[in-house]
C-alpha cells in the first residue's frame, strides 16, 4: 500500500511538474554584451528574475557592438524579432521603429505610472518618435571636459563658460607649457562626432538643426560652417595629428598627467578611480557666442530598452514584466554597482555604488535641461558618416569647412 501511495505521488509530481513546464512561457533576450562585467550582470538578474518567476524563462542571445547593430536591424525587419531588446536612441531607434515591428509603451506607462515616474524625466524623449515612445531608458550619460584641476588651482585658472574663455584658458595652458592643452584621439571617428555634435547644437537654430537631422532639410544654414571653424580652431589646441590615436591614448594622456584637459563621457569615471593621482573636475562645453542652441544641453544620450508587438499576448506580458525587473531601482543599482554604466532609475545611484566623481558626475546630467543626442546616433548613419570623415579632413587640412558641408549635403540629398 505505502508502495502505491509512493508511486501514485511521484506521477502527480512528474505531471506537476511537466505541466508547469508546458505552460513556463519563454521570452527571446537580445543584447550586445557577451563581454564582462556587463554579461555577469545581467546574468545575475535573469537568474534573480527566472527564480521570481518560474513560469517565465529567458533565453538570450549576445553578440559584440558592430555586430549587433547590423543583426538588430535584420531581425527587427523580420517575424524573428527578439521579444525584448537593446537599443541607442535617435536615428537608430526611429529606424527600427520604422519596421512596424516595435512595441509602443504609452498605454503600458498610462497603467503604471509608478513605473514612468520612477525614471529620471528627462531621459524618456529621446526614445519618442512621432509623439509615441518606443523604448524604455536604462543608462544615461554625458559628455564633457574632464580637467586637472590641481594644476588648474596652482596656475590660478577656471573653468571657462563661453567658447572665447576656452580659447583663453587654452592659451594659459601653453604659456605655462603645455603645448597640448587638449588630449583628444580620432582614430575611431565617432569621437569626432561627440564634438561636432556639441558645437553644432551649441551654434545652430534648433528648428533647423532638427529638420535636417530628421532628414527633411538641406544642411546650408551658415551656422554649420561656424561650428566647423570652431573644431579646427580647437584642433589647434589638442594632440598632434589626434587621428593617429584612440580614444583611449587620449583618455590615458588626461589619466597620467601630460595633457591638462580631455572631453569624456561621464560613465568613463570609472576608468579614472585607479591610476589618477591628482583631483579632477568636469564641465559641460561652454556656450558659444552668438549661438543659438541652448547652451544648458549635455551632449548624450540614454541606451535603452525595447520589446516587440508581434510576440503572442503573454510572450509580451512577459517580456513588459522583465524589461521593468531589469529597469528597476533593484536592477539599477545592480548595473551600476557592477558595470559603472549610471542607471536612470531614481534612487538607484548613491555613495554605496558610486564614488564622489561619478556622484558629480550624475548632478551634472540632472542639472543639465536636456540631452543633446549623439550626433552619430540622432542623424542618419550616411550623414553622420560625412560629418566624421569631414571632421578628420577638416584638421588634416585637406578638406575646408565648406568642403565638409558640400559633403554633407550630398549625403543628405542621398537618402530623400
Amino acid at each position: 500500500m505505502k508502495k502505491l501511495a509512493l508511486a501514485l505521488a511521484l506521477v502527480l509530481c512528474l505531471t506537476a511538474c511537466s505541466l508547469a513546464f508546458a505552460d513556463q512561457v519563454t521570452v527571446k533576450f537580445f543584447h550586445r554584451w557577451p563581454n564582462e562585467p556587463k554579461l555577469s550582470y545581467l546574468n545575475g538578474l535573469i537568474a534573480e528574475f527566472e527564480a521570481a518567476n518560474p513560469d517565465i524563462k529567458i533565453e538570450t542571445d549576445q553578440v559584440l557592438n558592430d555586430s549587433y547593430k547590423e543583426k538588430i536591424r535584420v531581425l527587427v525587419s523580420t517575424d524573428d524579432i527578439p521579444d525584448v531588446f537593446m537599443s541607442w536612441s535617435g536615428s537608430f531607434a526611429t529606424n527600427l521603429v520604422k519596421s512596424g515591428r516595435v512595441q509602443e509603451w504609452d498605454e503600458i506607462l498610462a497603467a503604471d505610472p509608478e513605473f514612468k515616474d520612477s525614471i529620471v524625466e528627462s531621459q524618456w524623449p529621446p526614445f519618442q518618435i512621432n509623439g509615441k515612445q518606443y523604448g524604455v531608458p536604462w543608462s544615461m550619460d554625458g559628455k564633457a571636459f574632464f580637467y586637472n584641476k590641481d594644476l588648474f588651482n596652482e596656475l590660478g585658472l577656471e573653468v571657462p563658460t563661453t567658447l572665447n574663455g576656452l580659447y583663453e584658458l587654452c592659451e594659459a595652458l601653453k604659456a605655462a607649457g603645455y603645448e597640448e592643452p587638449i588630449s583628444a584621439g580620432f582614430s575611431a571617428p565617432w569621437a569626432v562626432s561627440h564634438y561636432l555634435g556639441t558645437i553644432c547644437q551649441r551654434v545652430v537654430d534648433p528648428e533647423i538643426l532638427a529638420k535636417d537631422y530628421a532628414g527633411e532639410g538641406d544642411f546650408t544654414d551658415p551656422g554649420y560652417i561656424e561650428a566647423l571653424n570652431i573644431f579646427k580652431k580647437l584642433g589647434e589646441y589638442m594632440t598632434k595629428d589626434p587621428n593617429s590615436v584612440d580614444h583611449e591614448f587620449a583618455r590615458n594622456a588626461f589619466i597620467f598627467g601630460e595633457s591638462p584637459m580631455v572631453y569624456l563621457q561621464l560613465g568613463e569615471c570609472k576608468y579614472l578611480r585607479d591610476d589618477i593621482e591628482f583631483d579632477y573636475g568636469f564641465f559641460n562645453f561652454p556656450a558659444v557666442e552668438g549661438g543659438k542652441g541652448d547652451p544648458g544641453q549635455l551632449t548624450g544620450a540614454p541606451e535603452g530598452m525595447m520589446i516587440s508587438n508581434v510576440a503572442a499576448p503573454e510572450v509580451q506580458e512577459a517580456a513588459i514584466k522583465f524589461v521593468k525587473f531589469i529597469i528597476s531601482q533593484h536592477g539599477g543599482y545592480e548595473m551600476t554597482k557592477q558595470t559603472g554604466e549610471l542607471s536612470c532609475v531614481k534612487g538607484a545611484l548613491d555613495e554605496t555604488n558610486l564614488d564622489a566623481k561619478q556622484l558629480e558626475a550624475v548632478d551634472l546630467i540632472l542639472k543639465s535641461t536636456e540631452p543633446a543626442l549623439w550626433q552619430d546616433n540622432v542623424t542618419d548613419a550616411v550623414i553622420a558618416d560625412a560629418f566624421m570623415a569631414g571632421g578628420q579632413l577638416l584638421l588634416t587640412g585637406d578638406k575646408t569647412a565648406e568642403d565638409v558641408m558640400k559633403d554633407v549635403q550630398a549625403a543628405a540629398a542621398s537618402i530623400k
